[in-house]
């Protein structure tokens, strides 16, 4: 009597099947999404130009949206288009927005937890930053110097927070860039009410403006520890600058 076995009479192997197209369309999306190219509120391209550029079928494209929109990751609106859902931004924001109205202290805890994001999203940008990143972040700061020298608040607050937004993108952590966008949700007016404050003190309003240009040379420069170093100390100097005012 034998004891040797046969590997087929051991291994348990099915027939593969060839992928669907629409499952890989589907992934392909998803990966965007995931990788932050695709932010929240962002409107995907039409499905002719998706067919365009993935040389599918309109069918596949269709099944593959339905998949996606069944994941909860993008939603249809009638007769505008398809667009990523910010499921994680509602999840969040909604209970604090509640909270902050009634306990100023969980605005400090808020600012406490972009403070540490912030310098996460500037070490891994310096590393992480494409081409396209860069001039991206490029672009933002010079919107914001503009703002700046327009002596604009409302348009200085919004410039700051689209600069810091792009570099929260160049990190390429799904994670962090969720996060941080849903911080930027929520702070919004917080933010305009800040400049508004740092506004009558003319040399932390300046401090604070250079602050953003050694940000921006640091993420440039490629120096991780540097740039997660000026966003401590641009965020550090925020806090004691608003304690002052308060």
């Amino acid at each position: 009597m034998t004891l040797h076995t046969t590997w087929s009479s051991i291994m348990q192997l099915q027939p593969i099947k060839p992928a669907r197209l629409s499952d890989s369309i589907a992934e392909q999306l998803k990966a965007q999404i995931l990788n932050g190219v695709l932010k929240p509120g962002d409107k995907l391209p039409a499905e002719r130009e998706l067919v365009d550029q993935l040389k599918v079928s309109r069918p596949s494209v269709r099944e593959a949206l339905l998949k996606l929109e069944a994941q909860g990751l993008i939603y249809s609106r009638q007769g505008e288009g398809t667009f990523v859902l910010d499921a994680l931004s509602a999840t969040i924001t909604n209970p604090l927005a509640n909270l902050l109205k009634d306990n100023p202290q969980a605005l400090s805890d808020v600012m406490e937890c972009r403070h540490g994001l912030e310098e996460l999203a500037a070490s891994y940008a310096a590393a992480r930053a494409t081409e396209i990143d860069r001039a991206i972040i490029r672009e933002r700061f010079l919107a914001l110097q503009a703002a700046h020298e327009k002596r604009d608040l409302p348009l200085e607050a919004k410039a700051d927070a689209a600069f810091h937004m792009a570099i929260a993108d160049a990190s390429h952590n799904v994670a962090l860039i969720h996060l941080t966008q849903s911080l930027f949700d929520l702070l919004g007016d917080v933010v305009l009410s800040n400049w508004e404050k740092i506004y009558t003190m003319e040399e932390s309003y300046q401090a604070i403006h250079a602050q953003h240009g050694e940000i921006y040379e640091a993420i440039f420069s490629g120096d991780s520890t540097v740039a997660r170093h000026a966003a401590h100390e641009h965020l550090a100097y925020i806090e004691a600058c608003l304690r002052g005012a308060n």
